[in-house]
């Protein structure tokens, strides 16, 4: 019994031990990705694409307003069969609407995906080079919230901005 305990107690004091030779660092990567090279020209392109599905959007609002204008202006002069036709019109041109703004959100989206996916691949592939460079067991994100504590820790953003090259 006494071996028993004597193995568990080593077998747990050695792994508590591990843990604590273990290197530990942090990074906040919102901060880094804000610092890549190449993030105005994303930000330029994604901002391109909102405004244009925006003016599309603009179009097609103006488009309803005006068609409303003209069946308000008119509502009293027109016969029932005429209001019927008008009124599906305008609904019609709503339902259009509400499926091109919720087209254009997942556009926008799968847009800014495929914009932000490279500085985001290349600033991960930078933090395991410095991590695996510099022996850290754990680099953990502070920009998540997720981690209480890091004092301790190394930061690696420094590191990490020489692996990009940025200053």
């Amino acid at each position: 019994m006494k071996k028993l305990l004597f193995v568990i107690s080593f077998v747990l004091l050695t792994g508590v031990s591990s843990v604590f030779a273990q290197k530990l660092g942090h990074i906040n990567s919102a901060e880094l990705i804000q610092i890549m090279p190449g993030i105005d020209t994303v930000e330029t392109r994604l901002n391109e694409h909102r405004a244009g599905l925006e003016q599309q959007m603009n179009t097609m609002m103006q488009e309803y307003q005006t068609k409303l204008q003209e069946y308000q202006g008119k509502f009293n002069t027109l016969p029932d069969l005429i209001k019927e036709t008008k009124v599906k019109e305008l609904q019609d041109l709503q339902t259009r609407i509400e499926q091109y703004r919720q087209t254009a959100d997942t556009d926008l989206q799968r847009k800014r995906v495929e914009l932000f996916n490279p500085i985001i691949e290349r600033a991960q592939k930078a933090v395991q080079d410095v991590a695996k460079e510099n022996g850290f067991t754990y680099i953990f994100d502070i920009s998540t919230g997720a981690l209480a504590v890091y004092e301790n820790g190394t930061d690696v953003m420094d590191l990490v901005k020489a692996k990009l090259g940025i200053k």
